[in-house]
């Protein structure tokens, strides 16, 4: 399969999930994504920190969970603390288009990641940073995960039920869409550098990309003071019907966001009446009137189980049954779509992993396992000039 970033060797120093899971669409695209990762030291571990996060192990220090954000790539122990660590990352900067990292703000600068270190070796590379909260201000130095990022830019106070508690939303998705963002704006910059032979920093952070997803809301606020706010079953702040429903077996999704979709639905049901009902007239007048039609369609479809309403509307009205995460992962539509896949990894032979959402030429690209802590440092060096005893002298130092 030719794969559009074959040739392509991108450093990363990223550890966790946000980082990891953007470069991750990199070495699944074909790109040689070199993970730098800090040398394993006698009672202190070693690694991305994701290698120990339970309750799932492989084998001891080598988790399930980092399976899930470092698929295709490879293993560089490193200590860029050390001067030794310093003149290994700029030989390798100098054979490579991009490094990207997801440290604290100011640590890129420290450890010699930014285009001010590596532009001089390397005109063209591109220096990818995701941070907690921005490099540039006076919040750089400080530590930020997703949750906090949920709670800060609003997630959280507009989810849940409007009588409860805020709530979080069930994943992490604020690492994730940073993470992605950091790749795209990555993969532009290396088409210019491409061009152009100059390379740049380019820079994100969880904050800005968790407030830029506030989107269309944001707009109505800032432009017209209108704060959008929780509603009852998750409904939509303004197209009616769209929420879940009550089936007789489990709850569903119904969104009728284009009038087309409501005359569809009642005809469905066998109600055409409720079309000539002046309370459901218009979306307008649904809207006002959301409590009392959503008992009016609530009695309607808990008639029958949610696979009846799904196999009656599907392809005519948007549905979805609400699943659990197993029903959800074990929906045959996933192996119709080549979402699941296997890998072979050293400790298991058949790891179950997800496939990449991305298509080329009507395939999905290709995954290997996760690799082992340090796996490829003796050919990344070897690649860079060191011979074995060079590689000996860095391991006995602690370098790598």
């Amino acid at each position: 399969m030719h794969l559009p970033l074959k040739g392509f060797r991108i450093i990363s120093a990223e550890q966790y999930g946000a980082g990891p899971y953007g470069t991750m669409f990199l070495a699944q695209m074909g790109a040689e994504v070199i993970k730098i990762e800090p040398p394993r030291v006698e009672g202190k571990g070693g690694g991305d920190t994701a290698r120990a996060v339970g309750p799932h192990f492989l084998r001891e220090g080598e988790s399930t969970y980092f399976n899930a954000f470092n698929l295709n790539k490879r293993s560089l122990t490193l200590d860029l603390r050390a001067d030794e660590g310093q003149a290994i990352l700029r030989k390798l900067a100098a054979t490579s288009h991009a490094v990207a990292n997801n440290m604290r703000g100011d640590l890129p600068a420290r450890l010699g990641l930014d285009y001010a270190a590596l532009g001089e070796i390397n005109p063209a590379i591109v220096c990818a940073h995701l941070s907690a909260y921005g490099r540039d201000n006076e919040r750089a130095k400080w530590p930020g995960y997703d949750y906090l990022m949920q709670a800060e830019a609003g997630y959280c106070q507009l989810t849940g039920d409007p009588d409860g508690e805020p709530q979080r939303m069930g994943l992490s998705m604020v690492d994730f869409m940073t993470g992605t963002i950091m790749c795209i704006g990555l993969l532009g910059a290396l088409v210019d550098a491409q061009r152009s032979g100059t390379g740049r920093d380019v820079d994100t952070d969880l904050l800005s990309a968790a407030i830029h997803q506030t989107s269309y809301p944001a707009l109505w606020y800032m432009n017209h003071g209108d704060e959008t706010q929780r509603t009852p079953r998750s409904a939509h702040p303004t197209a009616t019907p769209s929420q879940m429903f009550k089936a007789a077996d489990g709850w569903m999704f119904v969104m009728c966001q284009l009038p087309k979709f409501w005359d569809i639905l009642t005809t469905s049901l066998g109600r055409e009446n409720l079309k000539d009902d002046p309370r459901f007239a218009s979306n307008a007048d649904r809207l006002a009137n959301r409590d009392a039609l959503t008992a009016l369609l609530d009695e309607e479809f808990s008639k029958q189980t949610m696979a009846h309403w799904q196999e009656m509307l599907a392809g005519h009205v948007p549905v979805a049954p609400v699943y659990t995460l197993a029903d959800a992962l074990d929906n045959p539509w996933l192996e119709t779509t080549g979402m699941r896949a296997n890998v072979d990894h050293p400790d298991k032979a058949d790891l179950k992993v997800l496939a990449s959402p991305l298509k080329f030429d009507g395939q999905r690209p290709p995954n290997r396992a996760a690799p082992l802590l340090g796996a490829d440092t003796d050919a990344v060096l070897a690649d860079l000039g060191y011979d074995e005893n060079a590689i000996a002298e860095l391991r006995q130092s602690g370098v790598v």
